[in-house]
């Protein structure tokens, strides 16, 4: 595995691509670990978001009944489509973050490190099963930081609104060619049933996010111009936002439960309008 991915880098003269955050995983045992955490069998469609030189996807190909992996790179589109002929796996050239996801139920990436907000905010708009998915060690503890710890962010919060999220294994920067500057960490993440997730008002969000070590309402008030509130409006409903749910609270000890108390109080007194 480590030895196809190295000759094909001498084959094909490569250099990875920093501006698209290519850092290849060149552990055999991760990629296993990796598939085996899948819970992979024939009747799974897996999604992979930026394949590489493919050595993942050989082991998903083995395990699944299709995969579909999204490559942006058109050299490594070429050298994936030349070197291998999977029977199940079909290449899709385009940005993860602007093609149709075609119909999936697991998701298995190394995924490039400059699209890791959008493209996790992206899957949790989708019904999947489970991903087991690569992350820089500082977002993927991010990811599954609690109300009150210090790495509690907006991702911390939205990711819990939807899903339950598991940090299973570090990783550390040798595993990659070319070697990154940060240590990496495998995430598990499973989408909670559909009636237990909770759609938050992603306006309201940013805007407390926006001053996260701030209390509620003076995040609130820091932030009333993301919220559609001009000057002249939160002059006249800076009173009522006195008595809004959890007021005192720290913006980054807030749960989900908090930040729709706080949305539905806002909705009631007509100072935010339904994201609906």
């Amino acid at each position: 595995m480590r030895e196809r991915l190295f000759s094909l880098i001498s084959k094909y003269n490569l250099k990875a691509n920093s501006d698209l955050g290519q850092n290849f995983l060149v552990v055999p045992d991760i990629i296993e670990r990796n598939v085996e955490r899948a819970e992979l069998n024939e009747n799974d469609i897996v999604l992979e978001v930026g394949p590489g030189l493919g050595v993942l996807t050989d082991a998903l190909s083995r395990h699944a009944g299709k995969v579909y992996a999204i490559e942006k790179d058109s050299r490594l589109v070429e050298i994936l489509r030349a070197e291998y002929d999977w029977p199940n796996v079909e290449i899709i050239e385009g940005d993860a973050l602007k093609v149709e996801f075609p119909a999936f139920n697991k998701i298995v990436s190394n995924l490039p490190y400059q699209i890791s907000s959008p493209i996790t905010f992206r899957f949790l708009r989708y019904d999947f099963e489970r991903a087991v998915l690569i992350y820089q060690l500082e977002f993927a503890r991010r990811m599954v930081a609690e109300p009150g710890d210090r790495n509690y962010s907006r991702l911390s919060l939205m990711v819990r609104a939807k899903a339950h999220a598991e940090l299973v294994e570090r990783i550390g920067r040798g595993a990659f060619w070319p070697k990154p500057k940060v240590d990496s960490a495998v995430i598990v993440l499973e989408p909670k049933p559909r009636d237990e997730r909770i759609e938050l008002n992603e306006d309201l969000v940013r805007a407390l996010f926006q001053h996260r070590r701030s209390t509620v309402l003076a995040a609130l008030k820091k932030s009333h111009h993301m919220l559609g509130l001009s000057k002249e409006d939160f002059k006249r409903v800076r009173g009522l936002l006195g008595a809004v749910p959890h007021a005192g609270k720290r913006v980054f000890q807030l749960s989900p439960l908090d930040v729709i108390d706080i949305e539905l109080y806002l909705l009631e007194n007509h100072l935010i309008r339904s994201s609906e």
